[in-house]
C-alpha cells in the first residue's frame, strides 16, 4: 500500500489535488490517502503557513500530492511554505517535462526535460536590508555538493531514459564564483558520460534557442532561478501552465505538484485546468515504479486533448468536473 500525503492548499490548489485524486483513485492501486495544512490559509488558522507536523507527515510518506499556496507579499512572518518544504526535505532536483501534445497552435516535436536545482541559489532565504533599508541583499548561495548532485542526477536521468544530449546552462562569464563553480562540475562530470552528447550554453542564449528551436534540446540542466525561469517559458510552447506538472526529488522524499499557482480570481468556478495535476500524479507513480499505470494515465490525457476534451484556456468547453470525468472513462477503457 501507499501512503500519499496530500496537500491541496489554496485556491485551486483544492480543485485540481481533488481531481488527480480522483484519477488515482480510478487506477487498481492501493493507495490510502492522507491530508494536510500548508498556505496562506493555513497561515491565518495557525499563524504559519507549513506547521511541523506537516513536514513531519511529510517526511515520513511515500510521496507529497501538492496542489498550490497563495503567498501574498508584505505580511510579516509570512514565507513561501512550499520552498521551505522542498529545502527541509532536501528535495533538491526540480524535474520538468515539456512534450508536445495534440493541441492546435503549440509547437511540435519537443520532447525535452529540465532538471533545476531546487534548495539553493538564489532562492536560500538569506536576505537582508542595510542603510536603513536603503539597500537589500540577497545572498547566491551554489555548493559543490549542491552543483554535483543535481548535474549527477540530471545525467543519470538521460541515461535511463535514453536520453543523447545534455545541456548545461549558466551564466559564469558575469557570474564567475556562483556559475563558474557550476560549471566547472558539470565538465568534470560530463567526463563520466561519454556516451551522452554535453554542451554548454548561456542563460540568455538558452532563453533564446528555447524559442528558435526548442526541438534541439533533450535534457537541461542548471541553477535554481534559472531553471524557475526556463521551465516557465518551455512550458509555454506544449501547452501552458495547465498542462505543466513537477516532480521535486531527494534522497529519501519526493513531491509532485502543478506548475500553476493558487489563481484565486478562478477559485470555486470550477473552470481550473486539471491536467496539469493529473499529469503530476503520473509523474508520482513512475516514481513510485508503477511505470504501466502512469502511462494509462497519459494515454488518457492524451487521448481527451486528441477529442478536444478540455478547459477553456486550452480551446475546449468543460469545466475541471467534466474534464476529470472524461480522463476516468478513457482509464477505465484502458484498464479493460
Amino acid at each position: 500500500m501507499y501512503n500519499i500525503f496530500v496537500l491541496p492548499g489554496d485556491g485551486i490548489g483544492i480543485e485540481v489535488t481533488q481531481s488527480a485524486v480522483r484519477v488515482l483513485k480510478a487506477l487498481d492501486l492501493d493507495i490510502k490517502f492522507s491530508y494536510g495544512e500548508i498556505g496562506y490559509e493555513c497561515y491565518k488558522r495557525h499563524k504559519t503557513p507549513l506547521p511541523d507536523k506537516t513536514i513531519d507527515q511529510a517526511r515520513t510518506c511515500d510521496a507529497v500530492l501538492f496542489g498550490a499556496v497563495t503567498t501574498p507579499p508584505n505580511i510579516e512572518n509570512y514565507f513561501s511554505p512550499i520552498v521551505k518544504l522542498r529545502q527541509d526535505l532536501q528535495l533538491y532536483a526540480n524535474i520538468r517535462p515539456n512534450k508536445s501534445y495534440p493541441i492546435p497552435g503549440f509547437r511540435e516535436n519537443v520532447d525535452l526535460v529540465i532538471v533545476r536545482e531546487n534548495t539553493e541559489g538564489l532562492y536560500s532565504g538569506v536576505e537582508r536590508t542595510e542603510q536603513s533599508g536603503e539597500k537589500a541583499i540577497t545572498e547566491r548561495i551554489i555548493t559543490n555538493n549542491g552543483c554535483e548532485r543535481i548535474i549527477r542526477y540530471a545525467y543519470e536521468m538521460a541515461k535511463k531514459q535514453n536520453r543523447k544530449k545534455l545541456t548545461y546552462v549558466h551564466k559564469a562569464n558575469i557570474l564567475r564564483q556562483t556559475c563558474g563553480l557550476f560549471r566547472s562540475i558539470a565538465q568534470e562530470i560530463s567526463q563520466e558520460y561519454p556516451n551522452i552528447t554535453t554542451e554548454e550554453m548561456l542563460v540568455d542564449a538558452m532563453a533564446m534557442q528555447l524559442i528558435n528551436k526548442p526541438e534541439s534540446f533533450d535534457v537541461i540542466v542548471t541553477t535554481n532561478l534559472f531553471g524557475d525561469i526556463l521551465s516557465d517559458e518551455a512550458c509555454m510552447l506544449v501547452g501552458g501552465l495547465g498542462l505543466a506538472a513537477s516532480a521535486n526529488i531527494g534522497k529519501a522524499g519526493a513531491l509532485f505538484e502543478p506548475v500553476h499557482g493558487s489563481a484565486p480570481d478562478i477559485s470555486g468556478k470550477n473552470i481550473a485546468n486539471p491536467f496539469a495535476a493529473i499529469m503530476s500524479a503520473k509523474m508520482m507513480l513512475d516514481y513510485l515504479g508503477e511505470e504501466n499505470k502512469a502511462i494509462i494515465i497519459e494515454k488518457s490525457v492524451v487521448s481527451n486533448l486528441k477529442k478536444g476534451y478540455s478547459t477553456k484556456d486550452l480551446g475546449g468547453n468543460l469545466n475541471i468536473n467534466q474534464v476529470t470525468d472524461k480522463v476516468i472513462e478513457k482509464i477505465q477503457e484502458l484498464i479493460k
